[in-house]
């Protein structure tokens, strides 16, 4: 009966352990990833914000990145103005520094998308597993 016990608990600390050391590995390759998004952009971030900003007069960035869309390397950056409560998105790509998309997005509208961008990051880490 001890040695039953014995392996039942070895054999859950060796899965919880594993457990850890998957989710090290995957924090490690989104940084990795990032990294290597980084070393591809042409354009910094602070002159794609210049070129974001002045898509959106009064504008104030509130948050931006570095992704992937679509294929493309672009710099998204959500953008307040003081006058309302939509954000305004606008895309830059990070090679040419071009605009490839300026979209006006509602409080509701953030939310969705922000709730599918969630699902979608939960998607990819459950398929890492």
């Amino acid at each position: 009966m001890k040695i039953k016990l014995h392996i039942i608990l070895c054999s859950t600390l060796a899965l919880a352990l594993a457990g850890l050391c998957g989710g090290c590995a995957s924090e490690k390759e989104a940084k990795e990833s990032q990294a290597e998004l980084m070393a591809q952009a042409k354009v910094s971030k602070a002159d794609a914000e210049k070129i974001a900003l002045a898509k959106v007069p009064n504008g104030t960035i509130k948050e931006g990145e570095l992704e992937k869309e679509k294929g493309k390397l672009i710099w998204s950056f959500d953008i307040t103005t003081p006058d309302t409560k939509n954000i305004t998105e606008v895309n830059v790509d990070a090679i040419t520094g071009a605009i490839i998309a300026v979209d006006v997005e509602s409080p509701s509208k953030e939310k969705a998308e922000a709730a599918k961008e969630k699902e979608k990051d939960d998607d990819e880490k459950e398929e890492k597993k």
